[in-house]
């Protein structure tokens, strides 16, 4: 019979371990035998097993001493803990030690089994999410995705959920808050993950080459079209092609990519014949293009074909426990590349204003904030002082939120508004403040409001905020 899982029972008394073989082996699982906690922590210690059966009771160090010393071998760790005597107190104890269950003698076969069946499945279900995060922190390098609170929890299971599939996946969020890592993670946890991954930033190419450059041309297809040219969606076929700030895409385009999606091909521009592609598509905004099909800027035929699959990132303020594990991630980062040594423990001070800090920006303000304290820091650790004057100060950019923010408190909500009209209205008069603080200057403007440059620069093209002379 094929081997299912692996155990190890470890009990003090023969006769048991006899039994526990006899019903565990029988229904086709590898079993090993230990007759002391010593035994059990060395024979852990040689390979993992995907359950470990353990007495309570045991001469030596005990059973929920060696339950305490296993778990901190190996945390994700299934074990069942076998007593003759399960009263409450011992039940607490051994799952505050980090044990999966409690068998309490004499026990059913069938109970047994069944246990190890789903201690087995718990353990399998925990090294796919293992290799799903390895698979994240090979694609992304150094800016793996750092992340334990439960809204990133849920967006890790949506991953390895989505990651084996081809549909299309609409990644949103605010900028800043990581959505290109997570594409390239779905796309290095899919069987793509040898093939190449393409990212195209929407908003960065000019709208009159955008289309050239997704989809190609042939030589003399317009002027300076002087030699043929691959687009990028012939480039990524095989792989999967991530298509962030889609909110931007002109309509004709938009046209094209509904049918590269449909029909899974495109034709170059000047060409006539059309070409296939096998390629998988993730698309990002920070815009809501639910909104956007309303006002007629994006084709609602192609808004579902691309959100078959949604995936929202939360802000970092909505997951402030995850400030601590990300700087100190940001910490090694540019230790590394300054050859500085500053510590990873944060004095309360500091920890205090980074977990209360708004972050605009996200994910990447915060690492703009902790590069900038590691290279100016004057000891090997990170002062108040090291943080940028908002972080230290938060009324410095509050003063400017609250006073928009006041003038939305005057709004008359009893006739009813439109939200969206005043969403922009509140965004408009944020950036005009920035600018008019910053002397128009837009790459000031945009790190006072913890924004990225082309963000800032697209939304102030969208609102028509004219430039300051």
């Amino acid at each position: 019979m094929a081997k299912k899982g692996s155990v190890l029972i470890c009990d003090d008394e023969e006769i048991m371990r006899d039994v526990l073989e006899t019903i565990i082996s029988s229904a086709g699982y590898k079993v090993d035998l230990a007759k002391r906690g010593e035994e059990a922590l060395e024979a852990y210690g040689q390979k993992s097993y995907d359950v470990v059966l353990m007495d309570v009771s045991m001469p030596g160090i005990g059973g929920l001493t060696a339950l305490e010393e296993l778990i901190k071998l190996d945390p994700e760790a299934v074990v069942l803990m076998v007593t003759a005597y399960a009263t409450f107190d011992t039940a607490i104890s051994a799952w505050e030690k980090g044990a999966t269950g409690i068998i309490r003698k004499p026990f059913q076969n069938e109970q047994i089994l069944a246990l190890i069946n789903r201690g087995i499945k718990k353990r399998r279900n925990e090294e796919e999410r293992q290799t799903l995060r390895q698979a994240m922190t090979r694609s992304v390098k150094r800016d793996a995705i750092i992340g334990r609170s439960d809204k990133m929890e849920n967006v890790f299971r949506l991953v390895e959920r989505v990651a084996p599939a081809r549909s299309t996946v609409l990644i949103t969020g605010e900028s800043g808050t990581g959505k290109e890592l997570v594409a390239k993670a779905i796309h290095e946890a899919s069987p793509r993950a040898d093939e190449k991954f393409v990212a195209v930033n929407c908003s960065n190419i000019p709208s009159e080459l955008l289309e050239s450059e997704l989809f190609g041309h042939t030589k003399g297809a317009f002027t300076g079209a002087v030699a043929v040219k691959k687009g990028l969606f012939e480039v990524a076929d095989g792989g999967s092609i991530f298509l962030d700030e889609i909110g931007d895409l002109r309509p004709e385009i938009q046209v094209r990519l509904l049918r590269v999606i449909q029909e899974r091909e495109f034709t170059a521009l000047g060409d006539t014949t059309p070409t296939k592609v096998d390629v998988r598509i993730i698309a990002a905004t920070n815009v809501d293009l639910k909104e956007a099909v309303r006002n007629g800027t994006f084709r609602e035929d192609l808004y579902y074909r691309l959100s078959v699959v949604p995936i929202e990132l939360p802000a970092l303020r909505e997951r402030n426990e995850d400030v601590l594990p990300l700087t100190q991630h940001f910490i090694r980062k540019y230790n590394e590349e300054n050859g500085r040594t500053i510590s990873e423990n944060l004095s309360p001070e500091v920890l205090s204003l980074l977990e209360n800090y708004y972050f605009p920006g996200n994910v990447r303000e915060l690492e703009n904030i902790i590069e900038r304290a590691v290279v100016i820091a004057p000891t090997d650790e990170i002062t108040v002082e090291c943080l940028r004057p908002e972080v230290r100060n938060p009324e410095i950019l509050g003063v400017m939120m609250k006073e928009s923010e006041g003038k939305s408190g005057d709004i008359d909500l009893s006739r009813g508004v439109n939200f969206y009209d005043e969403v922009r209205k509140f965004e408009t008069d944020l950036i005009r403040r920035a600018l008019d603080q910053t002397g128009g200057h837009q790459s000031r403007a945009a790190r006072l409001l913890g924004l990225n440059a082309t963000t800032l620069n697209s939304k102030i093209k969208t609102y028509n905020i004219p430039a300051r002379n």
